[in-house]
């Protein structure tokens, strides 16, 4: 048993992965615990930029039938699924409550946000991208009646509001870890999906992160059958934001909401439809209201904001890819 422990210890210093916190050095984990307050400090400005917004926070759902299916899209990286037997019924670790959002904000709350934790079980060689998680969590948010470009523009201001509110809260902790925060200015650039492909071809995503010194909005991805596509021009209305040298923080859209074109969606990816009943039902009836939302993710916002080396630097139990730290 402690020569496991040796080999996952060794392994974990060798790749450059996050320390676990009886591992580390005073030093490092006078680091850690700076990028902990600072993330601190952001989860309570976006959670209250959120409700000067007029979104009410909700508590987050863990364990449902239905969650993301992150497919088709192409940028998942799931190995395995979590499925559990409780009272009889197969539940799954939820992916992200995108489901639970449109739901919500069709029979409940017209503007509503969760910091949502989020298990999804990457492939193990993602480890080392710096980027990924097995276990995160989300700002997931959703807004009945708005549209896109509105929900672009909300995120941009927090971003820009909460640069400035941790510049100058946060000093002591920022000399602590010889980072400043990053300067940026709004509204963000705006890239074609398709022209993005052409320049860099089908890696687009690890190289445009390269390219950019300023976060970028990119637009027009097949994904999912909640985000919503254009019948005629076949466009989809929807969004990711990248970072400089990091990559993805956030995804959203204009979501779909009837029945015949999400039920094709559905089909044409291979999506199982049983596990969406439910959604398709409400659909069908006329109940699901148009909306659109995001999700952040939060450690890598954290983990921008800090220059961490990798996003499991700021989370106090790392949860990486391929490796089961002892807590």
């Amino acid at each position: 048993m402690e020569y496991e422990k040796q080999k996952i210890d060794e392994g974990i210093e060798k790749r450059g992965l996050p320390k676990p916190l009886h591992r580390m050095s005073e030093k490092e984990r006078l680091e850690r615990r700076a990028r902990i307050r600072i993330g601190s400090e952001i989860l309570a400005y976006a959670e209250g930029f959120m409700r000067r917004e007029g979104f009410v926070q909700m508590l987050p759902v863990l364990l449902s039938p239905i969650t993301d299916p992150l497919w088709p899209d192409p940028a998942a990286g799931i190995y395995k699924r979590l499925e559990v037997d409780i009272y009889g019924t197969t539940v799954r670790t939820m992916h992200s409550m995108i489901v639970h959002k449109l739901v919500g904000t069709s029979m409940l709350l017209d503007r509503f946000f969760v910091v949502s934790p989020n298990i999804r079980l990457e492939k193990p060689e993602r480890a080392s991208t710096g980027r990924h998680l097995f276990e995160f969590s989300q700002m997931d948010f959703e807004a009945s009646g708005a549209s896109s470009a509105e929900i672009r523009s909300l995120i941009e201001r927090m971003l820009h509001g909460l640069a400035g509110h941790v510049g100058s809260s946060m000093k002591d902790e920022f000399s602590a870890i010889g980072a400043e925060v990053p300067r940026f200015k709004i509204p963000f650039s705006v890239y074609e999906r398709e022209e993005l492909e052409k320049e860099y071809g089908k890696d687009w995503e690890d190289e445009l992160p390269k390219h950019i010194s300023e976060p970028a909005w990119i637009v027009d991805l097949p994904r999912e059958f909640y985000d919503f596509e254009d019948p005629e021009t076949h466009r989809w209305d929807n969004f990711d934001l990248y970072l400089p040298k990091r990559g993805e923080l956030v995804t959203g859209a204009l979501r779909e909401f009837e029945y015949e074109k999400m039920l094709s969606k559905m089909e044409g990816a291979g999506v199982k439809k049983e596990l969406y009943s439910l959604l398709l039902e409400l659909a069908k009836d006329g109940r699901i209201r148009q909306s659109a939302g995001a999700g952040i993710g939060m450690e890598r916002l954290i983990a921008w904001f800090t220059d961490a080396p990798h996003v499991g630097d700021v989370q106090a139990f790392p949860k990486v890819p391929g490796v089961v730290y002892e807590l």
